[in-house]
């Protein structure tokens, strides 16, 4: 379940046309099988007898209420734009929840993101749409019925994180990825290094040599001029192999 919250707006409508994924019509109405959740105060706006079924235009208008009550409310930094909208996904692969879960969901982040306060029915209007799949979204107004402007907690996005996953855990849903998957480091091969206080390993030891070697020679024996292999001195110039020793010179005889 990720939640994400947008950018405040003036306007209820086009939050509601993005929840939806069409745009409002004053001749759709609204079961409660898409208004899943609403504020508590709503049932003083109906009567008894009244029909329940909004439309689409009818919703957005009683979002807009406190707007018209409240012409002056604005936010301590003067700022008008009190239409909050945040929704919530859920993985591809999660099972489908019923209403009353998406119900239950929909107070339970109300109640994180602070535009429901339990016991208080004259705070904030929200309503929770649930028109797409694995999808919910919320959308409140932060005018109070009072005037008072309703400031969201400045850690709005933590506290909606760990709600959502206490709400993954209670509902058995499957849990966001809390960071990157750790990866196997892969360290490259240190090259080996030559000790100037150890001899290095000769191309082959000393003796008959090994016909089954692919090294080359670094010369051929003759007669005349055998091959004496002997430990040379660790030197990248020098190293260790079979070197061959200079001819001698005969002697002129009388």
């Amino acid at each position: 379940m990720i939640p994400r919250l947008h950018e405040r707006t003036h306007k209820p409508r086009d939050p509601l046309a993005e929840a939806l994924g069409r745009p409002v019509s004053p001749n759709e109405g609204l079961t409660e099988y898409t208004i899943v959740a609403h504020w508590p105060g709503l049932d003083y706006f109906t009567l008894d007898d009244e029909q329940r079924i909004w439309t689409s235009v009818e919703w957005v208008a009683h979002l807009e209420g406190p707007y018209l009550e409240h012409p002056f409310a604005a936010s301590p930094d003067d700022d008008r734009r009190a239409i909050l909208h945040l929704d919530v996904r859920l993985h591809p692969d999660d099972r489908e929840l019923t209403g009353p879960e998406w119900a239950e969901t929909a107070h339970r982040l109300a109640r994180a993101a602070g535009i429901e306060i339990p016991g208080n029915e004259r705070g904030c209007r929200w309503i929770a749409v649930q028109a797409q799949p694995g999808r919910l979204d919320l959308i409140a107004n932060l005018i109070h019925l009072d005037g008072a402007w309703h400031a969201p907690p400045a850690d709005i996005l933590r506290r909606l994180a760990c709600e959502a996953r206490r709400i993954e855990q209670d509902l058995r849903l499957i849990p966001i990825r809390s960071g990157p998957m750790a990866r196997p480091v892969l360290r490259p091969a240190s090259p080996k290094t030559t000790s100037p206080f150890s001899p290095p390993t000769p191309s082959h030891a000393c003796g008959p040599p090994d016909t089954t070697s692919t090294v080359p020679r670094t010369s051929t024996p003759t007669p005349d001029r055998p091959v004496i292999c002997h430990w040379a001195p660790a030197s990248p110039t020098s190293p260790s192999a079979c070197v061959t020793p200079p001819r001698r010179r005969r002697r002129p005889t009388r």
